[in-house]
Formats: structure tokens, C-alpha cells, sequence
């Protein structure tokens, strides 16, 4: 069964960087390599929103509001996909979930999900 699991989340002062890695298990490499990964989150009160994605030939996806500030990227032989943020704001306090998703599908395997709290 594929299971992804993030870390790297907490507090940071606006401003500041985190990284977050999301890992997955149940599958090998190869097939890690061709799924379509992203990030989402999802503010209180709020619907869970795309933040980026990557695909499995490494074309990016963002956000309009994290643009030139957050970085997708993957690692097949690690089966991990990471989100460097940068220049934190309070407006990206929010769970982040990763999502991993074959590129044929409408769906795929969601994380537990990881708080993200930019505040000073």
C-alpha cells in the first residue's frame, strides 16, 4: 500500500525559509519516477488549495502566490519530493499535504498533512 508522509513543517517568523520532504513507501523507484507529485494546502476555514507540482519529467507547476518564492523538486532514487519555501508569509500559515498522482489519473495518494505557522 502507498503511504507518503511529510516533515520539515513548524513555526518560522515571516521572512524566514522551512523545507518541506514528503517520502513514500510501497512502491520502488521506478515507479515513484512516474508519478505526477505535488504539494496542496489547506488554511483554517479555508478549501485545500494547489501549491505546486512537479511532473515526471520535471515540469513545474505553481501557484500565482507563491511564484519566485517556493521551489518544487524530486528525488526518484530517494522516492522523495521536497517544497523549499522562502520569504515566508503569514498568508502561507496552512497544512501542506503532498500528492502523488499517475499521470493518467484524477486522483491520487494523499500525505497526513504537516502545519506550516509563519508568525513572529
Amino acid at each position: 500500500q502507498v503511504q507518503l508522509v511529510e516533515s520539515g513543517g513548524g513555526l518560522v517568523q515571516p521572512g524566514g525559509s522551512l523545507t518541506l520532504s514528503c517520502g513514500a513507501s510501497g512502491m520502488n523507484s521506478l515507479t515513484f519516477s512516474i508519478y505526477t507529485l505535488g504539494w496542496y494546502r489547506q488554511a483554517p476555514g479555508k478549501q485545500r488549495d494547489l501549491v505546486a507540482t512537479i511532473t515526471n519529467r520535471g515540469g513545474t507547476n505553481y501557484a500565482d502566490s507563491v511564484t519566485g518564492r517556493f521551489t518544487i523538486s524530486r528525488d526518484n532514487a530517494k522516492k522523495t519530493v521536497y517544497l523549499q519555501m522562502n520569504r515566508l508569509k503569514p498568508e502561507d500559515t496552512a497544512v501542506y499535504y503532498c500528492n502523488a498522482r499517475l499521470p493518467s489519473a484524477t486522483t491520487g495518494h494523499w500525505g497526513q498533512g504537516i502545519p506550516v505557522t509563519v508568525s513572529s
